[in-house]
């Protein structure tokens, strides 16, 4: 049967009816919607020899970041190998995924990338390369990608996911103004491009216009109602608004009608979760009893080690929930691992080890070691991946390890540095601590 094209106008090996299931699977990629594995399986079972399809399959578990999912990921790289004969750019993701495999996500990035300059229409080499970058917590490399491929974009059926990927890559380089006209412009074409809805809110967070952001996302629940789980992160930064406003019982609904839903045992959807009640806890808010479900998923999750960033939001669980005897069994993990010639134990060794101690620390209250742990991490936290708005729970730790412990001077230029990367925006945050800092040294005088 002749072979045919997917939706991009790239060549597969792929044949028939098939097509259709696989160009839902691109679709549901982009959109991250949650009809993106049934698509996948339908493709599967049709084609089980469909070397991109299984390399598809293989990549996505790896991204759940939990161990067992490891072993899908190499049953589904065994299968792609021994496929039926596919194109050199659809090999490429099968060999990036051994690269990942392998502990080696940037060298997985770097082949697709090679695959996405050869093919730059291809939408799903586009974000499978922001996906690995985003995990590996390299903006720059992801906005240099997608900035490479635009001129090749102008007439491309999904330009709107694009531009949705531009504007939160040109957001988390500090082009505050472009990455908030770049998600407009894309929300325009694909209404329903999740990803760059929530990139024009990570605008409005890092320049302290809360009330905007709320604006911007009342209405639009269209546009992350497809979603898989990725729905509970954009609730996830409404309620950040609402607690930038002081409206901490909104903030906490939401926690309990929207982020925590379903009680996922995701890392991410405990990320959301652990970050949130964190900020709450730190402006004095009782959560009540919420810890308690999050440091039992955290507790059995602790042993994944697959990210630290998925490690250092289980320490945030454990610590909330009281659970010293785990959160000291998750540091002895953590310090037992061995780098070698992986990244993501490398990047658990340093700085994800001193992040872990120096929360286990701000947690049983000794501020002086927490802010040695903290700062020691400090430097090269972007390393855990994320994003900037997600890792500001470590920094308001460090900060406020620093302002218990007595370092004012320290705070203050944390904060300083916090305001400079921040555009100079005021959120309700930074103003508070700085008041709090000028207060505590009036007492001292």
């Amino acid at each position: 049967m002749p072979k045919s094209d997917d939706l991009c106008g790239i060549e597969t090996s792929l044949s028939g009816a098939v097509i259709g299931d696989w160009n839902n699977v691109i679709h549901g990629v982009l959109s991250h919607s949650a009809s993106t594995g049934p698509s996948l399986n339908l493709v599967l079972a049709a084609a089980p020899d469909f070397a991109l399809g299984q390399a598809i399959r293989g990549l996505s578990c790896l991204l759940l970041g939990r161990a067992e999912m490891v072993t899908i990921a190499r049953e589904a790289h065994a299968a792609a190998i021994t496929a039926a004969p596919a194109t050199p750019r659809e090999m490429a993701f099968v060999h990036a995924l051994g690269d990942w495999l392998a502990g080696r996500p940037s060298h997985a990035a770097a082949r697709l990338q090679i695959t996405l300059n050869e093919n730059p229409r291809d939408a799903l080499a586009m974000k499978m390369v922001q996906a690995l970058h985003f995990i590996i917590g390299n903006p720059r490399a992801m906005r240099a990608s997608v900035e490479g491929v635009m001129g090749a974009w102008a007439d491309h059926p999904t330009r709107g996911y694009l531009l949705g990927c531009h504007a939160f890559t040109l957001e988390e380089t500090g082009e505050y103004a472009a990455a908030e006209k770049a998600g407009r412009d894309g929300i325009a074409l694909t209404p329903d491009d999740a990803w760059g809805l929530h990139a024009v809110a990570h605008v409005f967070d890092m320049t302290g216009r809360a009330r905007e952001g709320l604006e911007w996302l009342t209405g639009r629940d269209a546009s992350w109602a497809h979603c898989n789980n990725f729905r509970f992160h954009v609730w996830w930064h409404r309620a950040l608004m609402h607690l930038d406003l002081g409206e901490y019982d909104t903030a906490l609904a939401q926690y309990d009608a929207d982020i925590r839903a379903e009680k996922t045992d995701d890392y991410r959807d405990v990320s959301n979760a652990a970050s949130l009640l964190s900020r709450l806890e730190l402006e004095g808010v009782d959560v009540g009893d919420r810890w308690q479900e999050l440091a039992n998923l955290a507790e059995h999750r602790a042993t994944d080690g697959c990210l630290a960033f998925a490690d250092l939001h289980y320490m945030l669980a454990l610590c909330g929930g009281q659970r010293d005897a785990a959160a000291t069994g998750l540091i002895a993990r953590m310090q037992a691992n061995k780098a070698d010639d992986n990244e993501a134990a490398r990047v658990t060794a340093h700085p994800g080890l001193h992040i872990a101690k120096g929360l286990q620390a701000f947690a049983n209250g000794e501020y002086s070691g927490a802010w040695q742990h903290l700062r020691a991490g400090k430097s090269d936290l972007q390393s855990i991946g994320g994003s900037h708005a997600q890792r500001d729970i470590f920094d308001r730790i460090t900060i406020e390890a620093a302002v218990r412990g007595g370092n004012l001077d320290a705070a203050e230029t944390l904060l300083r540095d916090r305001l400079a990367r921040r555009g100079g925006a005021l959120d309700g945050y930074a103003e508070a601590r700085l008041s709090l800092i000028d207060t505590a040294r009036l007492k001292v005088v």
